[in-house]
């Protein structure tokens, strides 16, 4: 072998060099970057300038687009004039509680600050999306759609769609986040929104009298016969949507991350939170033009007329523009509708998902259950002068010093692991109680829902088994109508008033987990609990470190270091990590000799 004493010599030494370690190259993930500012700016989605939260001047946000997997880096800007986080709704961040972006795991981005979030989505796929989880600022925009794809390596168990279209569906109102904010925090109703939204656009005209001339509003531009992905999110606030095609099927797919049996459906409830993919063919004459519309659920006053978001699905040998009525909503007074619906979307347990494995090989109906909580909501009450809203009695307090930092730094007196596993006879009271979880335990969860409106449910860190509902009050007796095989796996659970909704999950990720009203009026209140998961084994330690990143604030404020010292990254794009380390080691090794 030559030695390197040239320009030549030293190339040949780097092909060596690469070919001896071309395999662990190839093996690493991939990793992506994103830098991404929030800021407010202007919008005018029902026809009126208001003030919406942007990211990279987009309302709504950019999309995320990943594959199972892939590292991501996101460098979040923080131009707002007050705190932010995102939080990413069903990405599970597995053994990573530090980047889920709530108050119980992260301090608060302060404004004009930067934060890089870094996580991978480790065994995971399907349709997501990322809001900002402080202040209330869901109510103004901050969101986006989120995608994570299957690996080549793994079948889908569905054709390629000829298109992917990305809906966020989202009641809006044209009161700024802070005035909504101000007024849950001073016993004032949200009450009926001033429209709903596709894509931060209001609705077609499809009414002189609901709808002012001159707004703009979503078209989604299709070709006959083909056949498309809609993945539909529900992002907005406080208000259960129902969404449907005029002329159209959706083929239910996939519903936050796991593939459901297929199913043809006329009409979707999508509830606070919750996100769905459809598969819809264009198999119509295009006559014309055909409506998209979400509009809302269970409510029957007039003042809701408004609430109806209108799109335009164009075929490109369209005749003419859509006219006449809207498609037809479900029968507001059939109750059981929508719950019949809910209990139709089942697990394709012969399906693989992230890995080849059939979902179903997961027999979770077998295991046995280890703890159990009947958690009970109630609607907002005065505790203590203030509106609060509570689970199981108790309105959850966010202390100064995040959950995950106290425990990472062993700060007694911030939070207690008591919170009870029903409700308690006692007044209602405001305090930071926290689950105690047992690691690889299996939990099983009753949400009962005392008040009058449908409540969505949201576990971070997990996807949870969705095993039964029913109206009434859960007993023991209920646990006859579950289902044991089946049953849907996801993040996001409504809970119908009256009623209750019973989930099952496996423990076996470290952290600290939120668990959470989606609605967010209940949220901001308090209708939320932190979920603490502590692997006890000393040799196998297997959650994530503490970031080097990580912002102190609380009673760890004085190790804060300043944010001119704070690293960012540059915009770069993708790359493959291995070929990144593969090129510093060259570097270090022969760089003195190029």
């Amino acid at each position: 072998m030559p030695s390197c004493l040239s320009s030549s010599c030293c190339l040949f030494c780097f092909n060596l060099f690469l070919g001896s370690l071309l395999s662990v190259a190839l093996a690493a993930d991939p990793y992506v970057f994103f830098d991404w500012t929030v800021s407010y700016t202007t919008a005018s989605p029902l026809g009126v300038k208001q003030q919406v939260i942007a990211i990279d001047g987009q309302f709504p946000g950019p999309i995320l687009e990943v594959t199972t997997n892939w590292d991501v880096s996101v460098n979040l800007k923080n131009n707002l004039d007050e705190t932010l986080l995102l939080t990413w709704n069903g990405i599970q961040h597995r053994k990573n509680s530090w980047q889920d972006g709530v108050l119980g795991t992260n301090c608060p981005i302060p404004a004009g600050w930067n934060w890089t979030y870094q996580f991978q989505v480790k065994d995971q796929i399907g349709s997501f999306f990322y809001f900002p989880s402080l202040n209330f600022q869901r109510a103004g925009g901050g969101y986006g759609g989120i995608i994570v794809n299957n690996r080549d390596i793994i079948a889908v168990p569905f054709g390629t769609p000829d298109g992917d279209v990305t809906l966020l569906i989202s009641d809006w109102y044209l009161k700024s986040h802070k005035e909504l904010r101000k007024d849950v925090e001073n016993g004032v109703g949200l009450g009926a929104p001033d429209g709903v939204l596709f894509n931060g656009l209001g609705p077609f005209r499809y009414s002189d009298q609901l709808v002012p001339d001159g707004i703009a509003y979503q078209t989604i531009n299709v070709d006959p016969g083909k056949t498309y992905r809609f993945r539909v999110h529900n992002v907005g606030i406080s208000t259960s949507l129902n969404f449907r095609i005029q002329n159209h099927n959706l083929l239910l797919v996939e519903t936050e991350g796991s593939y459901t049996t297929q199913q043809n459906y006329t009409n979707m409830d999508i509830h606070v939170g919750q996100s769905y993919s459809f598969l819809v063919t264009m198999d119509q004459n295009a006559s014309s033009d055909y409506y998209v519309v979400a509009s809302s659920r269970f409510v029957n006053s007039s003042s809701w007329a408004r609430a109806t978001g209108v799109a335009i699905l164009h075929y490109s040998n369209s005749q003419g523009p859509a006219s006449g009525p809207l498609p037809d909503p479900p029968n507001e007074y059939e109750t059981s509708f929508s719950m019949n619906q809910a209990r139709s979307i089942r697990w394709n347990v012969s399906a693989g998902a992230a890995r080849p494995n059939p979902q179903g090989s997961f027999k979770y109906g077998q295991i046995t259950v280890t703890d159990v909580y009947v958690i009970l909501n109630r609607p907002a009450e005065r505790i203590d002068g203030k509106w609060r809203t509570t689970l199981n009695g108790i309105s959850y307090l966010a202390p100064s010093t995040p959950l995950k930092l106290a425990q990472q730094f062993k700060i007694p007196g911030v939070y207690k692991l008591d919170f009870p596993t029903k409700l308690m006879n006692r007044p209602a009271k405001v305090d930071t109680s926290i689950i105690n979880g047992t690691y690889k335990g299996f939990m099983e969860i009753i949400f009962q829902n005392n008040d009058t409106t449908v409540q969505s449910y949201h576990m971070d860190g997990y996807a949870v088994f969705v095993v039964g509902m029913d109206y009434g009050v859960w007993t023991d007796n209920s646990r006859g109508t579950y289902n044991k095989w089946d049953g849907v796996a996801r993040s996001t659970v409504q809970v119908f008033p009256g009623a209750w909704t019973a989930i099952l999950v496996s423990l076996d990720s470290d952290g600290i987990w939120n668990l959470r009203a989606e609605n967010l009026d209940s949220w901001h209140l308090g209708q939320e609990v932190y979920l603490s998961v502590v692997n006890p084994e000393i040799t196998d330690k297997s959650e994530l470190p503490l970031p080097e990143n990580a912002i102190y604030c609380g009673v760890l404020s004085s190790l804060q270091k300043n944010q001119a010292q704070r690293v960012k990254f540059s915009g770069a794009t993708a790359a493959k990590p291995g070929r990144a380390i593969l090129f510093a080691l060259f570097t270090a090794l022969f760089g003195n000799l190029i």
